[in-house]
């Protein structure tokens, strides 16, 4: 099942890191289908360190840059409810600073690709209630993230 995703950009990139911000749409497109979902809708927006540090700071009360943000617009015990046909379940909006991904993928030694990938993957799966508070959540969140990644190409 397709995802409908708003995608903005709103920093200069280069070429390899537009090839990154590509893949966003796959990867999302195959976790909906890995989770089974109805038709579903999701804002992502790349942004630097700034600004992901602001909203860190202000959502989140961590004074810091993180890698990504989700923001869930629905509860995970909540039922879904899709009144017509060709209406899409609003999921939440995914926050990702480039600068950071730049950074991780340098890090963990693989592509830029990857890395966005990666956590384009994470945050949908936080805005459909996967956590990794415990070593179960955590276990059962990465198994996943990895198996989509891995459907796409993007290998470590």
């Amino acid at each position: 099942m397709k995802c409908k995703l708003d995608l903005n950009v709103e920093i200069t990139v280069t070429p390899e890191e537009q090839r990154a911000i590509n893949w966003v749409e796959t990867v999302i497109n195959r976790a909906a289908e890995a989770e089974e979902l109805p038709p579903v809708e999701v804002s992502v927006t790349i942004v630097d360190n700034e600004q992901i540090h602001h909203m860190n700071k202000e959502y989140r009360k961590v004074d810091r840059p993180t890698d990504v943000l989700s923001f869930p617009l629905w509860e995970p015990d909540e039922e879904w409810v899709i009144e017509e046909e060709e209406e899409r379940v609003p999921l939440g909006d995914i926050v990702i600073s480039l600068p950071k991904a730049r950074e991780q993928a340098r890090e963990y030694g693989h592509s830029i690709e990857r890395e966005v990938g990666f956590l384009a993957v994470h945050g949908f799966l936080h805005l459909l209630g996967y956590d990794h508070e415990t070593k179960e959540e955590e276990e059962e969140m990465f198994a996943k993230q990895e198996a989509i990644l891995n459907l796409v190409g993007l290998h470590r």
